[in-house]
């Protein structure tokens, strides 16, 4: 399985990270414990995730979502309803 995932910065709320990895718990506890450079010296939780198949499948989520400002905009709204 492969995951599509957005993790929020705890300290700033409108600090979003956007990413892609085939073990999901393993990434998001290497992005807290700052070793990855993107991610690095914040803690993050895990505000969505989607799975997929293929990890080909999962790389063209994540393009799509990095690229169309709309798409993340709308991903971004309903993770701010749902925390509401």
């Amino acid at each position: 399985m492969h995951y599509v995932y957005m993790l929020q910065n705890l300290a700033d709320k409108d600090d979003y990270y956007l990413g892609c990895t085939s073990d999901l718990k393993k990434r998001f506890a290497s992005h807290n414990q700052g070793k990855n450079n993107a991610t690095k010296n914040k803690q993050w939780r895990i505000v969505y995730y989607e799975a997929y198949l293929t990890l080909s499948a999962a790389r063209n989520r994540e393009y799509h979502l990095k690229q169309d400002g709309r798409a993340k905009r709308f991903l971004l709204q309903r993770i701010k309803e749902s925390a509401e």
